[in-house]
This record gives C-alpha cells, structure tokens and sequence, in this order.
C-alpha cells in the first residue's frame, strides 16, 4: 500500500533535533508567550524578507486576525473563492463580513482576477487569495485591482509555504500573508499553529494586540482581542521545521517532476510563468475521476479530492444564495480532480509505482 499520505517518515528523519526542542521547552518552565514563540516570529519573517511576523493559535485564527488587523467586520465584502478548504471562509465570517465567492482560473484552481474584478462592489474591503495546492495565484493582477480600489490584498498561504512569485515568496506581496502550520502543511506543527506575515508595523502591533484578548500591556486592553496564542511547544518544533523547509519543498518539487515527467493519460498539474509552487499537493484531472480512484485503491495507491464540495454547494452555505452553475469552472474542477500521494517520505519508487499503475489504466 502506498498511502496519500503519512507524517512519520518527516518526524524520523529529525526526531533528534525536534525532542531536544520540546525538552528545551519543557525544562524552561515558559509555556506561553516566551523565548521560543519571539525567536521564532523573528526567524520566520527574516525567511520571508519582511520585518514582522505574528504566531497564533491556528491558521484560521491567522486570517480571521488579518482581516480583524485590517478593519474589516460588519456590514463588509470579503472576495474569495468557493474551491478552497471551509477555514477561508469560516475566517471571513467570524469577522462579520460576508465573503463574495468567485470562479477559478481552470489552469491553476487559483481565484480568477477577472472574476474578482467583476465582484467588486461599494462594500469590498479584501481580496482574500488562495495559493491553493501551492501554487502560487495571479498576484500581479490582483495587487494591481486591488490598488486601484484602494482595498486589501490579503495571501492565505496555508498551503503555500516557501513558494516564490516572481522571486519573491508568497505572502509579502499583499498586505499581509497568512499561514497554517496544520500538521500535514508544507512545515507543520504537532498540533495547531499559525502565523501572520506583514511589512505594515501598525497591522503588527494589532495583530499581536488581537490575539491576546486585545492587550497593549499587561491587563491593559484598548480593544476587543481573542485568545489565539501560538504556544511555545509547537514554536520551538517549528524553528526545526522552518530549518529544513527549503529541503523539503525541493523533494516535493523532484516528486512533482518525476511525476511530470512519467504520467499519461491523465492532466497534469499547470504552473504559469515566473513562479516557482511548493506542491502541498499534487493534483491531476481526469474525466472519469471516482473510477480512477476506485481504481487505484484495488491496487494499493491511496488518494483524496481536494475538495469534492465547494463552498457554494455545501448544505452549511445555502443561505448564500448561490445556485449549481452558478461558479462553472470551480463545478467542473470538483468533479475531475485527484491528489496523488505527496509528502517527503515517499520514495522514488513508490512514485515510479504510482505513475505506472495510472498508465496501465489510462494507457
């Protein structure tokens, strides 16, 4: 059996220097808010290029807070995609705000700037863009609508880690980027986690004012907060993860290559000029998609949709008021995608196996 996926392999190859972290950490004494979470909001934004960085608790925490950070609540318009996992969406709402659901590009299953364009209304206040699967979206695009409509750009890169636009990482070209450290993420935690990045001091400040029950100082609150705390354990795992991030998305990156390279039949994923993905996942389309996946399991090779259910169409969302057609080439996406198995861990044979099996059924 090869599985869509398995966390041990990444914790064998640094168990070492992940225990000595949590040892660290738990002979400190500091649990909250301490040594670990500073160094590592430092080391995070000096990987990134931008001078803030902000842990909380999780990665719909951290979008929830940028929106929060950025003034956005009642009575406003969030832009965003219905092919997205429900944490997108959950954070726009959480706010107050209500989130404008879009049509994808086809090629990359990121939000369609055009599209975006066309949503645009007196009560828009974000674009909240999805670098979905890893693959970077149209940031030039976006940032130049949202520029021209004085609104924000807000990245969620929680399957983005380390992925480059242009030569610049994902996440500094908005206002601010938002990440999940969700333990199957790209550098995940062992538990939840997230972070806020951001060259904006005032949305720092606010930032870490917000998800601390919205404290200045000790047991001074000028505003309303939360508690979303990205807490010592996970930070002092994720200055090892982040150690490594490079190496690993480089493995995820041969993977994909390997798999490029050897599928048939089938339609591989599609990376546009100048930008370089991360391949959270590996995702193909295939128009007889659930016989393909019946297929491959008889045979030993794990897979999962992400997601088979759009926003638009889940029964939490009617109220929405969004009707089947209404978002054509996010429906057509859901009903032909498949991931493959991705994670570091898997061998190059076992990619071998799976390229050879789809090409036996496909050939």
């Amino acid at each position: 059996m090869i599985p869509f996926n398995q966390l041990k392999p990444l914790h064998d190859q640094h168990a070492d220097e992940i225990l000595a972290a949590m040892k660290r950490v738990a002979d400190s004494g500091w649990y909250i808010l301490g040594p670990e979470v500073k160094a590592f909001e430092q080391e995070f934004a000096d990987y990134h290029g931008v001078p803030y960085a902000v842990g909380v608790a999780n990665g719909t925490d951290a979008i929830e807070l940028a929106l929060l950070a950025g003034g956005i609540g009642a009575g406003d318009e969030v832009i965003t995609v219905a092919h997205t996992a429900m944490a997108t969406v959950t954070a726009i709402e959480s706010t107050g705000a209500t989130p404008i659901l879009v049509d994808i590009d086809p090629q990359t299953f990121t939000l369609d700037p055009e599209k975006a364009r066309q949503a645009i209304t007196d009560k828009t206040r974000a674009i909240l863009v999805v670098h979905l699967y890893g693959q970077p979206a149209d940031l030039d695009a976006l940032k130049a609508i949202t520029d021209e409509h004085n609104i924000l750009l807000i990245e969620d890169c929680a399957q983005a880690h380390g992925a480059l636009y242009k030569g610049k990482k994902v996440g500094t070209i908005g206002h601010m980027g938002t990440f999940s450290f969700y333990p199957t993420k790209n550098m995940g935690a062992y538990g939840d986690g997230g972070a806020v990045i951001t060259r904006d001091e005032e949305f720092a400040e606010r930032l870490g004012a917000l998800r601390n029950y919205g404290q200045s100082t000790r047991y001074t609150h000028q505003s309303r907060g939360t508690n979303s705390r990205l807490d010592e354990m996970q930070a002092a795992i994720l200055r090892v993860k982040l150690k490594h991030l490079d190496s690993h998305n480089n493995r995820r990156r041969d993977i994909a290559k390997f798999y490029n390279e050897n599928l048939q039949g089938v339609v591989i994923p599609y990376v546009r000029d100048g930008v370089q993905p991360v391949y959270h996942l590996y995702v193909i389309r295939d128009d007889h998609r659930d016989q393909l996946m019946s297929d491959l399991q008889e045979r030993g090779v794990g897979t999962l949709i992400h997601y088979p259910i759009p926003i638009h169409r889940q029964q939490s969302h009617q109220d929405l008021g969004m009707s089947e057609g209404s978002l054509p080439e996010t429906e057509k996406a859901v009903r032909e995608i498949v991931s493959l198995p991705m994670y570091i861990g898997l061998t190059d044979d076992e990619v071998m196996t799976v390229c050879t099996v789809i090409n036996q059924l496909r050939g």
